[in-house]
């Protein structure tokens, strides 16, 4: 999916079958989970405020009208934003937003050139860090960290198993082409736990909490002393 030159067809396609990807994988629920604990803490200390919230390399968009979709139904005020920069990706967020019914504000953002727009409540990424040259990927967690107070980053683990089930996973769940080989070659591009905590830690993540989740994923949960 990172070919410019991609047909906008096949494209869409794939971003359904990654939007499957995350549902089993339990990207939203988790992001709802923090958005929720924050809410919480906002309503006990008597702020009235909506809790702001953006996905940093959205894509599709599933994971933000998720949890956009939830927060309506469970009351909770909150304002999502997306960002990234496939304009295919950002119109495919808009329509979904649109057709669930759920207020999302989707924008084009190259993040490694452009930075991170700040005052954000919780800044989060999924799939996205095994994108990245090991230096880009750790000055996009600093980045993330100047634009928000709470930080969840959820990505794939370099290894064995994590490649068997990308491999099976999409063959179950797609019949992108795309899908099918960009899953397996992500996974031999991403980071291993002890790679993740030492970047971390150069980007200042002191108190940071690394952690293994399904499916062979890492969750990556900072926040701000």
């Amino acid at each position: 999916m990172d070919a410019e030159d991609l047909d906008p067809t096949r494209h869409v396609t794939a971003l359904r079958a990654l939007a499957r990807v995350n549902r089993v994988s339990l990207v939203a629920a988790r992001v709802w989970r923090e958005v929720l604990h924050m809410s919480r803490i906002s309503h006990d200390r008597g702020v009235g405020l909506p809790l702001r919230l953006l996905d940093v390399a959205c894509g599709g968009g599933d994971v933000m009208v998720d949890v956009a979709s939830r927060a309506h139904r469970a009351g909770v005020p909150l304002v999502v934003h997306g960002c990234d920069s496939s304009p295919v990706a950002l119109e495919h967020a808009r329509r979904e937003a649109e057709r669930r019914g759920v207020e999302a504000d989707f924008f084009a953002r190259d993040v490694l050139a452009e930075g991170l727009p700040g005052g954000y409540d919780l800044v989060c990424s999924s799939l996205f860090h095994h994108h990245l040259a090991r230096e880009d990927a750790v000055g996009l967690l600093r980045a993330m960290a100047e634009a928000g107070h709470r930080v969840l980053v959820q990505d794939l683990l370099r290894g064995t198993l994590g490649y068997v089930l990308a491999w099976s996973g999409l063959r179950l769940l797609s019949r992108s082409d795309v899908a099918r080989v960009d899953g397996p070659r992500s996974v031999r591009a991403a980071f291993t736990l002890s790679e993740v905590r030492t970047m971390a830690a150069e980007a200042g993540y002191v108190g940071a909490v690394v952690q293994r989740g399904w499916p062979e994923r890492f969750i990556l949960r900072w926040s701000r002393p």
